[in-house]
This record gives C-alpha cells, structure tokens and sequence, in this order.
C-alpha cells in the first residue's frame, strides 16, 4: 500500500497551491501545477542517471490504477528498458496520428499484436464494428456520447458480448493515447456496461443429435458452396472438441499422424495456458491427411486463403460460411460445437475426468490435485467413440441403436 490517498489527493486540488511532488512510495509521485493540474510522475533511475516519466493525470488515472502502471514500469526498468526514452519514442511515431484509425494502428501494433495469443480478435472487432464508426473522427475530439452510440449499435445487432469487448478495447486504446499525449482524456473511462446496455446471458445451447444429422445434410446439399475445408473443420471441432482459435491456428509441425497418432497444442494456444496432447481418432488421421494435401506446403493446417496479416484462415470464415448455409435450426456458433461434444461425450457415458481432460478444462477442487485421469488411453477409446457417433449422424443413421463397448 503506498503512502497516498484519495483523501490527500482531493484535498491538495482543492486548496490549489503548487506541489513539485509528494511521493506515494517507490518513485511514484503526485504533481499538482500552478494552473491546478494534477499529474502522476514515476521517478527512477537508469545508467546511474535520475530520469522520470509522467503517466498521466488525477483524477482521469486513478490512484489504483496508477499504482499499477507504476509497477509494470519498474519492472521495466529492472528489465534494463528506459521507460521514459520508450515513451519519447513513441510519442515520435505518434506524431502521425490525427485520427482514431492511427490511433488504433499504432496501439495495435504496440500493445496487442506481438503480445496476445490471437491478436485477429481484437483486430477484427475494429475493422468491422469500430473503425467503420469512429475511425475518421479527430482522436482528441470523440465523446463519451458517441462511444455509447457506437455500443447501443453493436448490442442491437444481438452482440452483446462484442459490445462488451469492444469497450474493453476503447479504453485500453484512448488509455494509451492518453500516455502518449495524444489525446487528453479517456471518453471511453467512466462507461460501465449497464451503462453500454450490453448484458451477456450465457449460452447453453448444444446442438442434438437429430439437428447435427440435419447440419451434415445441409452442408452436403450445399455442396461446394460451402467448402470442403469449412466441411473439415466442422467435424474437427464435433470431435475434438477443442477451442476454435485452437484449431484455425494449428500448425502441422505439432502433429503426430504416423506414430503416436496425436496432437499437442502448446500452451501459447491453450486459454488455461498449459500445454495438452489429444489422441487422434482413426478417422481424424484420414482428415487430417486430406487437409495436408489441400494446405500445399503450409505450415498451417487451415492456411489463409488470401493475403492477409495472418498464415492461418480467419474462424469468421467457417462461421459466414455455417451463417449462410441453409439448416433450419436454431442460432449457433462455433462455440456451442465444443458445448455440443461435451454433451454427446456424456451421453456416450465418458467418465468425467476423462471428458474434461480431452476439453483442458481443470478440475474442481482437490480432484485436480489427486486425481490424474484421463490417460491417453482412456482418451482415445473416447474420442474414437464421440468420432464413430458422428460419422453415423454424418450418414443419417438412426443413433438409437448405438452399442456402447
């Protein structure tokens, strides 16, 4: 805990005398001018030499939030990077930018392209819900007004879960404006979801298998308007119940089809952050083969099909292509695949452990610590019946006759 408050904070704007600084512990100091502005300066030293950096303003960054900004900055600097010398330089760069396309560009490529798993997220929502809005306003000039606007857009299209991201986004992107001196507050700060209207209900939906039998249908009658690499991918997911971005952003390298007949997704894909292997069917083997002859030296099994800034295709393709295809069922999304392995996994009797292992759920409580099962045998003999369950609904068998071994 530092040595300031919200108290002290208030009450020295409110008296209005100059303060050349009053320290809250470990560099971090508070500033106050004589025409009354209230600044945050992290003061430290680098090469034997006192330098110091201002992180912004009081009460737009607030205490807590200053203190931690502070503590990424030290460590920083412990890690031998001059922060203020960064942030000069980035302020250079900066000096291009006039509107919040640049704006986003540059924090893009600053905060998340080289540091997220899957940057093509957050990409994604810029490129087709804020820019298209926002993108050729004055950075400096937007208002709190018109990124609720914007948010109110996004949840009347039935998003509320990319509204709630893309306000996420905002803030982190006007925050770092803010740093760098480009714009002079955060119109995106004091907006909270109830305020953006966007409340997210949590999906439940799992397809049946009567509604998977009529998507497979859909899909053949579609022919090749839907794409047999969207057709693979489908049933990749059915099967393996992996994670969508798991999948799309998986490269062969990781791929064992001869031996052990297996898959290991590294951590840097994994959303728990820990590596896991996954048995491959005997029927995956033979899909996987098929999509290694189709991928045409990538290193990738689903390559970008035009240029891009990614190697591997964008999941909106697979989802523009499942939105457009003619089902006649209820809404889903590639998410609910997975949903609808877990429950086709327990209908086929799967144990617990052996289901939430293939998933790379953990487990609850003191079972994730005494209770290692799930072995890739048991793996196996589950996945290759989830695999022989949905090659019958692919051919529109009755599932009603399906023996458990």
């Amino acid at each position: 805990m530092g040595e300031l408050s919200d108290f002290h904070l208030k009450d020295w704007i409110k008296k209005g005398e100059p303060i050349p600084g009053k320290s809250d512990g470990q560099g971090l100091t508070f500033t106050l001018s004589s025409n009354g502005t209230a600044s945050w300066v992290l003061r430290y030293r680098f090469a034997g030499k006192a330098r110091e950096m201002t992180l912004g303003r009081y009460p737009d960054m607030t205490l807590s939030k200053t203190r931690e900004i502070a503590a990424v900055k030290r460590v920083e600097v412990q890690q031998l990077v001059d922060v203020a010398a960064v942030k000069q330089q980035k302020k250079a760069e900066a000096k291009q930018v006039n509107n919040v396309s640049q704006l986003a560009e540059l924090w893009l490529d600053n905060a998340i392209r080289y540091k997220h798993k899957y940057p093509e997220v957050t990409e994604r929502i810029f490129e087709r819900d804020i820019l298209p809005v926002l993108g050729k306003k004055d950075a400096s000039k937007v208002t709190t007004g018109e990124v609720t606007h914007l948010l109110a857009k996004i949840n009347v299209s039935g998003r509320p879960t990319v509204s709630n991201n893309a306000l996420r986004y905002l803030k982190a992107m006007f925050s770092y404006g803010e740093v760098l001196g480009l714009v002079d507050r955060n119109p995106a700060d004091r907006i909270k979801i109830k305020h953006a209207g966007a409340k997210e209900k949590a999906r439940v939906h799992a397809l049946t298998e009567a509604e998977i039998t009529k998507l497979f249908k859909a899909i053949r009658d579609e022919g090749r308007g839907f794409g047999r690499d969207n057709e693979l991918a489908v049933k990749l997911l059915l099967v393996l119940a992996c994670r969508k971005m798991e999948l799309f952003a998986a490269e062969w390298d990781k791929f064992d089809l001869a031996i052990n007949k297996n898959w290991l997704i590294p951590a840097s894909k994994t959303k728990s952050g820990e590596a896991r292997e996954l048995s491959l069917p005997t029927v995956v083997i033979d899909w996987l083969k098929e999509l290694q002859v189709r991928a045409c030296g990538s290193e990738y099994v689903f390559p970008a099909r035009r240029k891009s800034k990614r190697n591997h295709v964008s999941p909106d393709t697979t989802c523009h292509a499942l939105r457009k295809l003619n089902h006649d069922l209820e809404h889903f999304t590639i998410h609910d695949l997975r949903r609808t392995s877990r429950c086709l996994m327990a209908d086929l009797s799967v144990p617990f452990y052996v289901a939430e292992k293939i998933l790379g759920h953990k487990l609850p409580g003191s079972s994730a610590i005494y209770d290692r099962g799930g072995s890739m045998k048991q793996q196996r003999a589950a996945l290759e019946k989830l695999a022989g369950l949905i090659i019958q609904l692919d051919e529109g068998d009755k599932v009603s006759n399906v023996v458990m071994v």
